[in-house]
């Protein structure tokens, strides 16, 4: 009986020469947590793949979507796995190009690895192309840009056939590129830029600054279930949550009204880089676009940089808002984002914030008030909620703050419009 299998394809992972297979072993190790609820039997390398097999033999497209999610990932490819023999090959191909939908125009690719096969590619061209040949007459053979192509590997003494190759997310695998501090809100570009990078193989721990206790802590449930639409790219282990509001009120009653954001966000960048410490991690992560807000103009951007030493990365600087909410449909964030929820950033707002800051006006702003004070006060108020998606995610050692329970869905509850 012929078995159906996922074959996992990367692309950069491959040109990684001596370290490729530390990649290769950690995306294994992500793919094996993002699958835990499938019945899967194993996963194993094979000849530039992957090879996930499921305990009934017969792997499912909600499978391939599954794996397709993970970054590392560039494809994912429903294949049937045959022994040596032809006739059970050239009808695995029978099958996989009658699955293959509407076609007009086919053709098939052998490939060889580690075998001693004695058909070469081109003969097992000439045999399963002649077979598809009878079975689908009204179709015709194109060398050149066929609406199906039918791929026969044959590795060592397995014969691996499909037609059906879903795109994965690509990148490379989290777990593999350090670990960054992300500051997270339930609007839609910061997890955008989360995902973005933890896309590129960083392990991400976002941190959430709530308008608690001026506003209701709906946005810090909204952020959470961000984290859990996240949760089959396996990026985040834990959240840290920051109660911002009443630090929020002692700032607006200490700046010029003008620069009660640039001194809000001082204070976060502040705030994350001590927990990065705490953490071990190498990076702070923004949702910044350049432009799109007051805040996130060249001048304002550079007096709110200087709070840090650790380099700060800004995924989405050139994007525009029509291609994050186009990112956000496809990471599954965009209909959490765009419920309403009172937070941090919508607290004291100044009816003209300072769109090009003088650093000078900012320094004496800075110190009209014992900001050091206030930013110990935060990092000694942080809560924290994990999460068991993210393989590659440690806890810091020995340090203790509050940790909060998973709470419901938050569009199940009654208080999010």
């Amino acid at each position: 009986m012929t078995n159906r299998v996922c074959l996992v394809h990367y692309h950069e992972i491959g040109l990684k020469g001596k370290n490729r297979s530390t990649f290769e072993n950690q995306l294994v190790r992500n793919l094996r947590c993002a699958l835990r609820s499938f019945p899967v039997k194993g996963i194993k390398r094979i000849s530039g793949h992957l090879l996930v097999t499921v305990e009934d033999g017969f792997a499912s497209q909600e499978l391939a979507h599954a794996i397709s999610r993970v970054p590392g990932v560039a494809r994912v490819s429903l294949a049937y796995l045959c022994g040596l023999e032809q006739d059970e090959y050239c009808a695995a191909a029978v099958k996989a190009l009658g699955e293959a939908g509407e076609f007009t125009t086919f053709k098939v690719h052998a490939r060889r690895s580690s075998t001693d096969y004695e058909l070469h590619t081109l003969d097992i061209n000439r045999l399963v192309g002649g077979v598809l040949c009878q079975e689908f007459p009204d179709k015709k053979v194109a060398m050149h840009g066929p609406d199906v192509t039918v791929i026969v590997m044959v590795v060592n003494a397995s014969v691996y056939v499909y037609a059906d190759t879903g795109r994965g997310v690509g990148g490379l695998p989290v777990g593999t590129a350090g670990k960054v501090v992300t500051l997270l809100s339930s609007g839609f570009d910061s997890p955008v830029a989360t995902w973005m990078v933890g896309r590129r193989g960083a392990t991400c721990v976002p941190v959430h600054f709530s308008g608690r206790p001026m506003t209701a802590d709906t946005s810090e449930y909204l952020c959470q279930d961000i984290v859990n639409a996240l949760a089959p790219s396996g990026m985040i282990g834990r959240m840290y949550v920051v109660p911002f509001g009443e630090k929020q009120r002692e700032i607006s009653l200490a700046v010029p009204q003008s620069l009660r954001i640039i001194t809000y966000r001082r204070i976060m960048f502040a705030v994350a880089e001590r927990i990065a410490q705490i953490e071990g991690a190498k990076a702070l992560v923004t949702g910044e676009s350049l432009g799109q807000v007051a805040s996130q103009t060249l001048d304002n951007i550079s007096v709110v940089n200087e709070m840090v030493s650790l380099p700060v990365l800004r995924p989405l600087i050139g994007s525009d808002k029509l291609e994050i909410m186009s990112r956000a449909e496809e990471i599954g964030t965009y209909d959490i984002s765009s419920q309403d929820a009172a937070d941090c950033c919508t607290l004291f707002m100044p009816r003209r914030p300072e769109t090009h800051a003088k650093p000078d006006q900012v320094h004496e702003a800075w110190d009209s008030f014992d900001h050091d004070a206030m930013i110990d006060d935060l990092v000694n108020s942080i809560e924290y909620v994990d999460f068991d998606q993210c393989p590659s995610y440690k806890p810091p050692r020995g340090y203790r703050a509050r940790h909060r329970e998973l709470a419901p869905a938050a569009f199940e509850r009654d208080d999010v419009k």
